[in-house]
């Protein structure tokens, strides 16, 4: 099972879209899957309960400072991501995804999940 798989797994696990993204990677951020779900504790329904950012996104992120800071700024590297999720999902925004905001659904929760977890295979590609 690939990494997007898995997360999708763990999001039907019950696990919220940012914990099944941070779960999906756990082998690689050297934290405990205890200290994984707390990290994503607060981004179900994405950030602000879908008034901002998806939580698959801002897992995503979390993942690529864990991953590969190595003492300098990311600032690219996370630009780059946020934009590939937009163009994959149609937003970056949770309330907009889901249809709350503007009445159509553009991408569900697992195509998020699974989105997420494939830009940060292909940002940890050297």
């Amino acid at each position: 099972m690939n990494r997007a798989e898995s997360a999708v797994n763990y999001k039907h696990q019950g696990k919220n879209c940012a914990q099944a993204v941070l779960l999906a990677f756990n082998d690689l951020t050297g934290k405990t899957d205890e200290e994984l779900l707390r990290l994503g504790a607060c981004f179900g329904c994405g950030m602000g309960t879908f008034n901002a950012t998806c939580g698959s996104l801002c897992a995503a992120q979390m993942l690529q400072g864990m991953i590969k800071f190595n003492g300098r700024p990311l600032l690219a590297d996370a630009k780059q991501l946020h934009q590939r999720f937009e163009t994959l999902c149609g937003s970056t925004d949770c309330g907009e995804l889901k249809g709350l905001k503007g009445g159509k659904m553009l991408c569900s929760c697992d195509n998020c999940v699974k989105n997420a977890a494939l830009l940060v295979e292909e940002a940890l590609k050297p």
